[in-house]
């Protein structure tokens, strides 16, 4: 923190820490803790299965036991992603679906829910194209809580976390169970908001869930990481929830929602996603 900045927090009684906690994000993580609750994470790509279900899907996925949403930013290429969640993508860009066109849809969410976070979650390639600072301008402006992009490597994101920062939106980052020690010291220094770990190798949709080695490594990265930690991969029914919100902060969804939307006609999108959620929202409470 430079020495003007620091005189200006001390003369205005603020610091980054109170930044930090007027976010979304933190307030959340807050009152869940209060509650002796884990926090419930659906991931959707937007656009999937066209731009118009979109925000009724984000409110419905709310009304049935959301309480942070990570939006996928289609693209072509998703190489950290399985067949399931690249389908997504696939469907989206078929409507030719933009950054620009998600940051419009959440500006739209906003208008009628301005306390559910929000997280976007994506590639480097349309981040790189409309550049860091616009792109994080924008992304304040409409209502973005976090954001995370699977290429960018905690070592060189510096520039990257500190144009977020200076807009008040959580860089989040990704651990797994093949991240060396030096990157997980790393990540403790540069996250924000919570740390998402991938409970498997390989891309989304992978099963074969190890609890225990779950357990094992949470206990590890807690040893570093102060933030919320929420656990995906591998979570396709209330009992694997139930079974990691015991473990974790919070329990990531994706997948197991696409394949629902996959298999539903776009009138059935919204009631079927939505007792999907349910269902996972009452598994988590009963820890």
């Amino acid at each position: 923190m430079s020495f003007i900045k620091s005189l200006l927090n001390f003369l205005s009684g603020s610091s980054d820490t109170d930044v930090k906690k007027s976010n979304r994000i933190a307030k959340t993580f807050n009152i869940l803790k209060s509650q002796n609750r884990k926090a419930l994470i659906p991931f959707i790509t937007a656009g999937d299965p066209n731009p118009q279900v979109t925000v009724p899907l984000m409110h419905q996925l709310v009304h049935s036991g959301a309480n942070i949403i990570e939006l996928g930013v289609p693209f072509s290429d998703p190489m950290a992603d399985g067949p399931t969640i690249q389908r997504s993508s696939e469907r989206a860009l078929k409507h030719h679906v933009s950054l620009n066109d998600v940051l419009d849809m959440v500006n739209e969410f906003r208008k009628t829910d301005s306390r559910t976070p929000i997280v976007l979650m994506g590639y480097a390639n349309p981040i790189e194209a409309m550049g860091y600072g616009s792109f994080a301008a924008k992304a304040k402006q409409c209502g973005i809580d976090g954001v995370l992009i699977v290429d960018y490597p905690p070592e060189e994101s510096e520039k990257w976390v500190e144009c977020l920062d200076q807009q008040g939106i959580d860089a989040i980052f990704l651990l797994s169970p093949t991240t060396p020690q030096q990157r997980i010291e790393q990540v403790a220094k540069v996250a924000r908001g919570y740390v998402y770990y991938v409970s498997l190798k390989g891309v989304t949709g992978a099963s074969h869930l190890d609890l225990q080695d779950v357990s094992d490594m949470l206990a590890k990265l807690r040893q570093h990481i102060s933030l919320p930690i929420g656990v995906g991969f591998g979570i396709r029914d209330g009992a694997t929830a139930k079974a990691v919100a015991s473990l974790a902060d919070a329990v990531v969804v994706g997948s197991r929602i696409i394949e629902e939307i996959e298999k539903s006609t776009e009138a059935e999108i919204l009631d079927k996603g939505g007792n999907l959620l349910n269902t996972l929202r009452k598994a988590i409470d009963e820890n």
